[in-house]
């Protein structure tokens, strides 16, 4: 965790006291010839890439809500909206994962994480957490990280242009299966998935991007398309 995350849950102490033991040995090692500080040899960078540090929550607020093990009803703006969306989720907790905190919950009886980030307002409902059967925080968060790292059963064919071949490695990286082909400043990429319904991550490269295979990933992209297209039209 950063400092602006230890400090957000109470934590900042704790790191203090870890520094305070560095130092310490820093000082005791200090004699000794061609041993180079462990600030040298250690960097530590937290921040996400292309990632936003403002936050519409408070984490401390969050993390004392979900103490009460209540059910929540959420603004939530998901990636491809302009416009948040209210749920109601059963929550197990939140986790810090490479500088975002991730809110962790069910959705209609299925685990999903919701970026803070993205999390506008939230409130506690009168009724208890109607959490899986021998699910648990750490459970849930495996079984979504697993989803999110592990290379997928779908195998997406796009034509993407060369100028957008190194974001698009910093946003999908291991999902990037293979790179092939340059024919006027365009190449082909696949791209693997979990299932069709996660191609909605590829609609942030607007039209610098062509599905071409499977056929229900170009049809489900341009189902995306065209509701986005409908919701921004002028009335």
């Amino acid at each position: 965790m950063d400092s602006v995350q230890l400090e957000r849950l109470g934590l900042t102490a704790v790191r203090e006291s870890a520094e305070r033991k560095i130092a310490a040995r820093q000082t005791a090692e200090h004699g000794s010839p061609n041993v180079p500080r462990l600030a040298d040899l250690v960097l530590v960078e937290s921040n996400a890439w292309l990632a936003d540090s403002k936050a519409n929550t408070d984490i401390a607020d969050l993390a004392s809500a979900l103490r009460h093990r209540r059910r929540m009803r959420i603004q939530y703006r998901r990636s491809a909206e302009d416009e948040p969306s209210t749920l109601v989720v059963d929550p197990y907790g939140i986790v810090a994962k490479s500088g975002r905190w991730y809110l962790i919950a069910d959705d209609e009886g299925t685990g999903r994480l919701f970026s803070v980030e993205r999390l506008s307002a939230f409130e506690e409902l009168d009724a208890p957490a109607a959490l899986r059967s021998h699910q648990t925080l750490r459970s849930t968060w495996a079984a979504l990280k697993e989803r999110v790292e592990t290379p997928g059963r779908v195998n997406v064919t796009v034509r993407l242009r060369e100028s957008r071949l190194d974001l698009a490695r910093r946003i999908l990286g291991t999902r990037i299966h293979e790179v092939t082909g340059s024919e006027n400043g365009w190449c082909e990429v696949v791209v693997r998935y979990p299932d069709i319904e996660s191609v909605r991550q590829l609609l942030q490269f607007g039209d610098h991007i062509e599905i071409l295979t499977p056929e229900a990933a170009r049809k489900r992209v341009g189902q995306l398309a065209r509701d986005l297209a409908e919701r921004h039209s002028a009335p």
